[in-house]
This record gives C-alpha cells, sequence and structure tokens, in this order.
C-alpha cells in the first residue's frame, strides 16, 4: 500500500496491522481536499509526530474526540468520523446532521454548503475547538463529497484485497487460473496475467487437444502446479466443440484425422492448428495447419464414391515458420505468446536509436532524460486527474508508467489515442521504487510492428478510397490477419 514490501507482508498481518490496512485503503486514492488528512495520519503512525487530540473548553467533556478519533490517531479519516465530529463537537441536532449528510454529496451547491460550514466552524470555536483544526475538520467533509469512503466500505475492500494477496502469495497458478477463466474483466489482459504469473516462478503451458479443458487448469508438477491454458484462450474455438472434444478423449489423439472422427469440424480443427494446439501430436503450427487444410466437412458425391481415387498424400518437408510468425500468430490466436515478446525481435534497431528498455528505469535517476518504447497496455484519463493520462507500455523486459500532462495530451492526442506501439521521450519523476516517465514526446511506432507481420498490420482501406478490383467484404483478409497485438484497454 505504501511500498511493495508492504505488498509482500499482508498475508502475514496481524489484526491491528490489518486495521491499519482498513484505513490506509480509505485514503489510498483521496479527494482533492481529503488528501490532507493523509500525511498526518501516516506520519503519527509511525511515530513521526505526536498524537494530538484537541480538546474543547470547560465544561464540555475534554476526551470527545478521543472517543470519535482515537483509532485513527486524532486524525478524522472515515465519513462517519466527519459524522459524529459534526454531532458531537458542533452539537448539530439529527436534522442539521441528515441536512450535512445530503450536502456531502452535494457540496458543489455553494449556499448550502457554506452555511453549514459557518455553522459547525462558528459552533465548534464557540466551545472552544482551535478555528484552524475546526476548518480542516470540515475541509474533510467537503473532500468526502468528492471521494466518499465509510468505514465498511474500506473494510471490505481491505478484506478483499487481504483475501487476494494471500492468494496470489501461496497459489499464484491457481489465482492466475481464476483471473483467465473470468475474463474479460478488470486491468490486465490475459498477456499481462499470464506474464506476471511466469515472473512469479509459475510455469504456464500452452493449449493442447490432448491436455487442456474449456477452462484453464492446473498440472502437478515438483514442488506444485504448472498452469495449463485452456481451449477458451483459442479465438473462434466453441465452448461446445471444446465439450465434444474432451468428452471423446478416452485415449491421447494420435493424429489430426482422429479429431474429425470424434465430431470436431474441419474449421474448428483449423483453429486448434492456428493455435498451434497440436504439439503433442508431435507436429507444429505449420505442419498442423497443412493437416488441417486437407480436411473436408462434406462427403464426396455418390457419382465419385467408387471411381475416386486421389492416391495417397505426398509427404511435404514444410520449412521452419520462424520464432517471429510464431509470436504474431500466438497473438492472433491467443491474444498472448509464450514463446517471446513482440518488442523483443525490435529490440536491436531500438538500442541503435538509443531506446532503452524498461527494466534499466530501476538504475535511473529523477530528472534522468530516457527514451523508451512499448505496446500500449492501458490508458486511462480519470476524471478527477485534470486532464492528466496515463498510459502503461510494455516490452519484453517490463511495463513502465507513462505521465502525460494536459499540454501534451492537446499536442499528441491523436498518437495518445491510436497508438499500438509507443515511443516516449521524457524524463523521471521517482520515490523510491514508484517510477513514472513524464512524456516530452509521444511518437506513434506501430509501423515498425510490419516487420514482424506485413500483411496482419496493414491499416483497413477506408470507403472512399478508389480500388480498381474491389474486394467483396468479408474476404479482404484472413480472419486470423485482423490483428497482431490485442488492444489496449482504456479507461476514461
Amino acid at each position: 500500500v505504501e511500498s511493495r514490501a508492504q505488498i509482500n507482508m499482508l498475508p502475514r498481518l496481524r489484526p491491528r496491522e490489518f486495521y491499519d490496512l482498513v484505513v490506509q485503503v480509505a485514503i489510498v486514492r483521496p479527494g482533492p481536499i481529503q488528501g490532507d488528512m493523509v500525511h498526518p495520519y501516516l506520519r503519527r503512525r509511525s511515530g513521526e509526530e505526536p498524537v494530538i487530540y484537541p480538546s474543547p473548553a470547560p465544561p464540555h467533556h475534554p476526551e470527545e474526540l478521543r472517543q470519535i478519533l482515537g483509532r485513527t490517531f486524532g486524525v478524522p479519516i472515515f465519513q462517519e468520523q466527519a459524522m459524529k465530529i459534526a454531532i458531537e463537537a458542533a452539537e448539530f441536532s439529527p436534522a442539521e446532521a441528515n441536512e450535512l449528510r445530503k450536502a456531502m454529496a452535494t457540496f458543489r451547491s455553494r449556499g448550502t454548503i457554506g452555511r453549514l460550514e459557518e455553522k459547525m466552524v462558528g459552533r465548534m470555536v464557540t466551545r472552544g475547538y482551535d478555528e484552524e483544526f475546526a476548518r480542516r475538520c470540515f475541509d474533510q467533509i467537503k473532500g468526502f463529497g468528492e471521494y466518499g469512503f465509510p468505514e465498511s466500505h474500506a473494510a471490505s475492500f481491505a478484506q478483499l484485497v487481504y483475501v487476494s494477496s494471500w492468494l496470489k502469495c501461496h497459489y499464484p497458478a491457481a489465482f492466475c487460473a481464476a483471473l483467465l477463466n473470468s475474463q474479460p474483466m478488470g486491468f490486465y489482459a490475459p498477456a499481462q496475467l499470464v506474464r506476471d504469473a511466469r515472473d512469479h516462478g509459475v510455469t504456464v503451458h500452452p493449449p493442447d487437444v490432448n491436455y487442456s479443458d474449456w477452462d484453464t487448469t492446473l498440472e502437478p508438477v515438483s514442488g506444485g502446479f504448472a498452469l495449463r491454458l485452456g481451449f477458451r484462450q483459442i479465438s473462434g474455438f466453441p465452448q461446445a466443440a471444446a465439450l465434444r472434444l474432451m468428452a471423446a478423449r478416452d485415449r491421447p489423439f494420435r493424429d489430426v484425422k482422429v479429431l474429425q472422427e470424434v465430431g470436431i469440424s474441419a474449421a474448428h480443427i483449423r483453429k486448434l492448428a492456428e493455435a498451434d494446439a497440436m504439439r503433442s501430436l508431435f507436429i507444429d503450427r505449420r505442419q498442423a495447419l497443412w493437416e488441417a487444410k486437407s480436411l473436408r466437412d462434406a462427403p464426396d458425391l455418390p457419382l465419385f464414391a467408387e471411381t475416386r481415387d486421389e492416391g495417397a498424400e505426398p509427404a511435404v518437408a514444410l520449412p521452419q515458420m520462424p520464432n517471429c510468425e510464431q509470436v504474431v500468430a500466438d497473438y492472433q490466436t491467443l491474444h498472448l505468446s509464450l514463446k517471446a515478446h513482440p518488442m523483443g525481435f525490435l529490440r536491436a534497431g531500438m538500442r541503435k536509436k538509443g531506446y532503452g528498455a524498461t527494466r534499466d528505469l530501476m538504475q535511473s535517476r529523477p530528472w534522468q532524460k530516457v527514451k523508451l518504447a512499448g505496446l500500449v497496455l492501458i490508458r486511462q484519463r480519470p476524471g478527477s486527474a485534470k486532464g492528466v493520462c496515463f498510459i502503461t507500455i510494455e516490452d519484453e523486459t517490463g511495463v513502465a508508467n507513462i505521465v502525460v500532462w494536459p499540454k501534451m495530451m492537446e499536442a499528441y492526442r491523436k498518437v495518445v489515442m491510436q497508438s499500438r506501439l509507443l515511443s516516449v521521450e521524457g524524463y523521471i519523476q521517482r520515490e523510491g521504487d514508484i517510477i513514472h516517465v513524464v512524456a516530452q514526446h509521444l511518437e506513434d511506432r506501430s509501423d515498425a510492428l510490419l516487420r514482424l507481420a506485413p500483411e496482419a498490420m496493414a491499416p483497413p482501406m477506408a470507403r472512399a478510397d478508389e480500388v480498381t478490383k474491389p474486394i467483396p467484404a468479408g474476404a479482404a483478409r484472413h480472419p486470423r490477419n485482423v490483428r497482431v497485438i490485442p488492444k489496449s484497454r482504456d479507461f476514461h
């Protein structure tokens, strides 16, 4: 929550530490005014500053705020605490407290919130509280109007964080399998989930006709479990066909023709071949495609049933498919690749032009100038960020967070919104292990992906383009060539 070390220790939290997590969840994304309370709480919790509970003047009870703010070291954090301060310290009536509750959600109505502010601050000062503290308390209420967070919400969210972290720490393969089987969901695409699992020591196997189920499953290995990707990961392969294949798998399949004999259509067998899911048949993707193309769904016509003799299919020695084409085909069919990362094939050229890898950022220093390039994973432009756009890019070594200020966003809007492969020039902002690259120049380098698959990355033809021989709709490109890299996940 504050550092990567804290995240790694989540599965070992004691009850008191878990409550601290609840509080941090409540303030991890503070509103513009609520944020003023974050740092005092963290400093008091760590012992860097004394815990102070302001007291009213006699004859009022001197410990009334300690009873409300004791769990949060004298700093109002939760919605309920702000309401209790209004009732106890400012002597709001139930009707006034209810009016304040409604105003918290509609504080932009300046007349109402302004009147309540003067009433609350004035009453607290009259009862002996410091005016600065009274105004800070009310500013906290304004912050809740921008980003309200009750304690019950924080506690339930912290419970989810705790349980998820425990599972990911102790059972990373099962955790990743559950996320893959729940797609589509969340920020991260399957490629990033699988990559993270592999980075944490999980072995991941590709889909295979003899081993995979519809869902991603676990396979026992020495010291734990490996991940076997399911048929659900193959684009265009339906669940009904997968279930039919699984039901007929009483013994290992030996060749491509057996798949058709158990009721799998030729079209679906080709999908399996395109996804390189026949390695257990001792054939690679290209050979599997060659054999799958020879299959026919339609029977021979009766006229030629007795006389047709085409002879045995001659053996053909097919050339090996280059690794870059294998990776492109993986992304086209599985949305990910276990063989390599697309940026790895472009690295040599990028290095010559001065582009570093994302892992080099760990050795960077604040304000250092850097040049990076990577696939765009996520674009975010939160409403509370005042026009700032956050981009996550990925290369073969890791990910990097890019900050695009509003002026840069305005100047490079088309590049930011359309790039599949983005190059960035900027400088480092760093706080410990938290590193951001502030963009000063952006460039769309999606054309570099043409080196991996020229036809697949060709832009679609617009309706206004004139051609001598128009191609009928739907026949322009092979379905697998519609994309090379899955689109980014954008949140606005």
